[in-house]
């Protein structure tokens, strides 16, 4: 496998190389069908027991029970940016959003469009470097629900305990750290997320939705915005995109394997900390855009002491078969996005050319 690279790209971004594997091996023929996944009709029982068992298994690593339900979706997570609102922000009603960065304000964006939101926190005033203290979060006790962003992959802030919502329901954009360790996923009504980070290509959306709330869901919107019929149709409303669920059920298989979001935890912690020592051990040439206290697992981003040199570290990283390191325009630099499929050698071999780069030109 000496052609594969150290992808550290945001999205897509590197799959693990066993179900890439497996999905070349049963790529022809699945399961004696004579046929690819691409090729099965999703109406089959076929692409049906994958659908189902991909629901069971991703609440079975969610940790949740009858009280959820899992839709499958298209869109991305920019689509779930107008439906939440759609479905749940009722004339009257006001919504609150904690903006921790670009996607963050973009959902908020897509809310005022439908209906009523305001801002319950914001730290775009520090550039995104840091989350929200708990005494600067304002939250209204009857909003119709609160809408926050566990993980920022522009600007490398996660959350490390949510904040505390009562008797409204919380809503979170995990797109970029869904399953990278366990969670309280009982605190939240509906968590969505875009696969192509942490659990498999891009083309499926994941939504964890309380069954309680596809009670609200207003019957007047079009079929494909309601997050009840998709629902009640076990997400083949209609055609779904087949491969990429497929890919996401594979995914999901290998997290178990590894030991579940337990062991997930393990793994990333342990090759984030690579980088970030070579971080905070390289007397300031390297400078870390977030702050320590909210660093992310997923999304290391950090600076160096020229753009010069930025272009130089990027080019030498390349020809060691580190690709995907630019930084988004928003912070500049370089990022690391280093989700679940990310190997622990792939960490070490960065940390270790972010050392050798620093004694060269530091």
């Amino acid at each position: 496998m000496s052609e594969r690279v150290y992808n550290f790209n945001p999205g897509p971004s590197t799959l693990p190389l066993a179900v890439l594997q497996q999905a070349q091996a049963e790529l022809l023929d699945y399961k004696g069908t004579g046929m690819s996944v691409m090729e099965l009709s999703h109406r089959s029982k076929e692409f049906e027991t994958i659908v189902h068992h991909a629901e069971a298994l991703f609440k079975k690593l969610a940790g949740v029970g009858d009280e959820f339900r899992v839709l499958f979706l298209q869109g991305g997570a920019s689509l779930q940016f107008a439906l939440v609102p759609l479905n749940f922000l009722s004339a009257g009603a006001s919504a609150d959003y904690i903006i921790t960065g670009g996607f963050a304000q973009k959902a908020f964006e897509e809310a005022q469009k439908t209906g009523r939101a305001r801002v319950a926190a914001t730290t775009a005033a520090d550039n995104f470097r840091r989350l929200p203290s708990p005494q600067e979060i304002s939250l209204s006790p009857d909003a119709a629900y609160v809408h926050m962003t566990s993980n920022n992959t522009l600007y490398g802030t996660q959350w490390h305990s949510y904040p505390e919502t009562g008797n409204v329901p919380l809503i979170a954009d995990m797109s970029s750290d869904i399953f990278c360790r366990p969670f309280e996923t009982g605190r939240f009504s509906l968590i969505y997320a875009g696969a192509q980070k942490n659990l498999g290509p891009a083309g499926v959306t994941v939504v964890l939705i309380r069954k309680s709330l596809l009670e609200k869901v207003p019957q007047t919107l079009p079929a494909m915005l309601r997050y009840d019929l998709h629902a009640a149709n076990d997400s083949l409303y209609n055609t779904p995109p087949s491969f990429s669920l497929y890919m996401l059920d594979l995914v999901l298989r290998w997290i178990q394997e590894q030991g579940g979001l337990a062991a997930m935890a393990r793994h990333n912690e342990e090759k984030a900390a690579y980088i970030y020592r070579a971080i905070d051990q390289s007397g300031g040439f390297y400078a870390g855009h977030a702050a320590k206290e909210d660093r992310s697992l997923m999304n290391v981003t950090f600076r160096l002491p020229s753009e010069e040199l930025e272009k130089a570290f990027l080019a030498g990283a390349a020809s060691r078969r580190l690709i995907g390191l630019k930084g988004h325009r928003s912070v500049g630099g370089l990022r690391a996005s280093v989700y679940n499929a990310m190997s622990k050698e792939g960490c070490l071999s960065l940390a270790d050319f972010m050392e050798e780069f620093r004694r060269r030109n530091g």
